[in-house]
């Protein structure tokens, strides 16, 4: 039976990944309340604007089975605006977040909307040639714990722009706006 991914679906480029996750071997559902998240082998926290998202999070209270789902061992994928949800720290903003990966973010890090861009990078865990990876208002993760486990698995410029936590996977580009699937492989891989 495949495994259940949902991607959270408050605000933000959910869908993308909901048309990515559909081409390999698990179910994909756009999820937004506790009960259908409780019900998820792993979970993706999209792209959009993380203050929106961390205040939807807390108001409707989703934040709780996100957690238990981490305490469970559950993998948990953040990219661009959802890495910003899962660290601890975020420079300069004492915006709401989960806090539960031991990185510290910044947002925007790489500029403006116009500011976008792509490359090709190398990933850690991803042996088959470098990742295409898509920048869009990217933050990036100026200090990781390593004590507490961080591994960084890609950098652009000497900056951390993906990372691994034990169950938690963190991306500042967005995989899903690629053809490439090898990231969300990485991912699926991580569910036991």
């Amino acid at each position: 039976m495949p495994k259940v991914v949902g991607v959270l679906s408050l605000q933000g480029d959910f869908l993308n990944h909901i048309q990515t996750l559909a081409e390999l071997d698990c179910e994909a559902r756009a999820v937004k309340t506790p009960a259908a998240i409780a019900e998820c082998d792993a979970l993706i926290i999209p792209g959009g604007e993380s203050t929106t998202i961390g205040k939807l999070l807390d108001r409707f209270e989703v934040d709780k089975p996100i957690r238990e789902m981490h305490a469970a061992g559950k993998p948990i994928w953040g990219t661009c605006a959802g890495m910003i949800i899962l660290a601890k720290e975020i420079v300069a903003s004492d915006q709401w977040r989960l806090g539960l990966m031991d990185i510290t973010v910044e947002r925007n890090a790489f500029g403006r909307q116009v500011d976008s861009f792509e490359t090709d990078l190398p990933v850690k865990g991803i042996d088959s040639g470098d990742v295409r990876a898509v920048f869009i208002r990217a933050p990036f993760v100026r200090e990781v714990d390593e004590a507490a486990g961080v591994e960084v698995l890609a950098t652009f410029e000497d900056k951390i722009v993906m990372c691994r936590q034990g169950n938690l996977l963190a991306s500042a580009f967005h995989p899903e706006m690629t053809d490439d699937r090898r990231v969300q492989q990485y991912f699926l891989d991580m569910i036991v």
